[in-house]
């Protein structure tokens, strides 16, 4: 059965195509877009008509190539963004009037859930660290296959919205940088606390932050699926992305090997919040994988189908 799956993200809008036989997937194809529906929504409060008609656009298009593609079934969540906006509605309105595809506006709680149930497709059963930084929130998942999910938990620290929130100049300001680590220690720090107490024996990224990240490490001119997926990224190995990243202009960030040059204006913010959750967590290594909330979309659909 070939099925598609869309996440509209606050930073960008992704779509799997794949076939899903008797559990497994099989020619697995991820398309981008970096719709940022979520522009100042920490601020305002509101999408704006522009980020409302650029993200109905970029769903249409998904759509379509999902249809040529003969999907059968087309699934769409939202998350952080659409969870905070006060005109929601508006969005989900116009994006079915013109793509005809149903936006299911997912819990912070449930996003979390689907990033597990996508990862654990390839992971062997032990205890698992699960973190997912998007543009709005990140989420934290403990569990394992057998047992399922014993800890999930969703905090509003995102790439964008720190990124919004804190991180204004260009390079960036010493002091904006130590006002967002703190602020992203005092949101998360509880968390923290009890996802310390788990046994973990694994920790998995997943999400653009993260593959990015990974991509970056490798020096990688272009984008490779097969060289992210499974590879792992050290804590050291973050600390002196980081490092450099505060250090170099939005404009140089676009240069760089490895990163998108949308996600150029965000990355820092991305980088630091990974950075402050292996510390604090005495994480030495994340290994990074490209099965993900998508991949749990449609298992989560199928299941309760079947």
């Amino acid at each position: 059965m070939k099925i598609a799956a869309i996440d509209i993200g606050t930073n960008s809008m992704r779509l799997l195509l794949a076939d899903y036989v008797e559990g497994k997937f099989f020619n697995r194809q991820k398309y981008i877009n970096t719709t940022r529906i979520g522009q100042n929504v920490d601020k305002e409060g509101i999408i704006s008509d522009e980020a409302i008609d650029r993200n109905v656009d970029a769903l249409h298009e998904f759509a379509d190539i999902a249809k040529k593609h003969g999907c059968e079934k087309i699934y769409a969540m939202g998350t952080s963004a659409l969870r905070d906006s006060k005109n929601k509605e508006d969005f989900l309105k116009k994006a079915f009037d013109k793509s005809k595809v149903l936006v299911e506006i997912i819990s912070g709680d449930n996003e979390a859930d689907l990033g597990f149930l996508g990862v654990v497709q390839e992971i062997d059963d032990e205890d698992i660290l699960v973190i997912d930084i998007g543009g709005g929130s990140t989420e934290f998942i403990v569990g394992n296959k057998t047992d399922g999910i014993k800890f999930n938990k969703s905090e509003n620290v995102g790439a964008l919205r720190m990124t919004e929130k804190f991180l204004t100049k260009d390079p960036i300001d010493d002091q904006e940088f130590e006002d967002a680590k703190r602020f992203i220690e005092s949101t998360i720090m509880d968390t923290i606390d009890k996802i310390s107490k788990f046994n973990i024996r694994k920790v998995v990224g997943i999400g653009g932050t993260i593959t990015s990240l990974s991509a970056i490490h490798q020096d990688l001119k272009e984008y490779d699926t097969d060289k992210i997926h499974k590879s792992m990224i050290l804590d050291a190995d973050i600390e002196e992305i980081l490092r450099n990243l505060k250090e170099l202009t939005v404009k140089e960030k676009r240069n760089l090997n490895g990163l998108q040059p949308k996600r150029a204006d965000i990355i820092t913010a991305g980088a630091l919040i990974l950075n402050i959750i292996i510390k604090n967590l005495k994480i030495k290594d994340v290994t990074v994988s490209e099965f993900d909330n998508l991949e749990g979309l449609i298992c989560q659909k199928l299941k309760r189908m079947s």
